[in-house]
């Protein structure tokens, strides 16, 4: 994992949860952890990571993650063992 997808990962898990962080830096994180990334119907994304499967929507139409899909995403992590 490089530089940068470690700074995304502390500021997935910071407190309190930021507004602020950007789809594609998430993105970037779960390719950088292994994870497996496919797309959905419409904005929805599907991911795979150490057997645990989620589905995302892509924010739209900004670009930035709300603070509700950062907490789900923090829970997803933690579910498939990845923590800072």
């Amino acid at each position: 994992m490089h530089g940068k997808h470690r700074k995304t990962l502390d500021a997935i898990f910071a407190d309190p949860v930021r507004a602020n962080i950007p789809w594609a830096e998430v993105e970037g994180l779960f390719t950088a952890v292994g994870g497996a990334i496919s797309e959905g119907r419409g904005s929805r994304v599907r991911i795979s990571l150490n057997g645990v499967d989620a589905v995302f929507h892509r924010p739209h139409p900004e670009k930035e993650t709300d603070k509700g899909a950062l907490k789900s995403v923090r829970r997803f992590l933690r579910e498939a063992g990845v923590t800072p």
